[in-house]
């Protein structure tokens, strides 16, 4: 699977004019079936538009509108954003799309004074998920204590998750899911 590169232009409704160019993302081969997203292209509402053609993907965005959007203040960018009809800039979605192209997902730790978010293939275990960290963690592994990123905020903390019973320990063959959030609980003999 190849993601292409080039340009295109299409009709655009939105009173900020009526002729939007797109460039495509940056070229990258993939083997078939990696890619599970499905985006009806059009040149309203969303900027970043999908096809699959075949076995190529090709994503397209509106690059100069997107530079326009980067230079303005978050509020600004947002009241821009809703103008035009859409819900978040092309930015996250290519982020997005590329980790999905990459077979990539992201996972969280956290504490009282630092949150991380750690990068890691798909299928990867609490183990791996562990070694990311540190590799101590991995090596002294017992369990890990997860909760979904959703039900992490709509608790407000990790006690509070686990009161209600959202918290739950997982071993070692644990496959871990994207926006989970992990505490690795581990000994380390010296």
């Amino acid at each position: 699977m190849t993601l292409a590169a080039g340009t295109s232009s299409c009709s655009n409704s939105s009173r900020f004019g009526p002729t939007s160019t797109f460039k495509l993302v940056t070229p990258v081969t993939l083997p078939p079936g990696r890619l599970r997203l499905a985006t009806k292209p059009s040149c309203t509402g969303s900027r970043l538009v999908v096809k699959t053609i075949g076995t190529v993907v090709v994503a397209a965005l509106a690059g100069k509108l997107e530079a326009e959007i980067a230079q303005l203040s978050t509020d600004d960018a947002q009241i821009f954003l809703e103008d035009l009809g859409i819900g978040e800039a092309s930015r996250g979605r290519v982020i997005r799309l590329t980790y999905a192209l990459l077979g990539l997902f992201s996972f969280f730790t956290g504490g009282e004074d630092e949150c991380r978010a750690w990068t890691l293939r798909q299928g990867a275990t609490a183990v791996d998920a562990a070694a990311a960290i540190h590799s101590d963690l991995a090596r002294g592994f017992i369990r890990a204590e997860v909760v979904t990123f959703d039900d992490l905020m709509a608790c407000g903390s990790t006690a509070e998750a686990r009161r209600r019973g959202l918290l739950r320990s997982e071993g070692k063959a644990y496959q871990v899911q994207d926006g989970d959030v992990i505490e690795v609980l581990f000994n380390v003999a010296r």
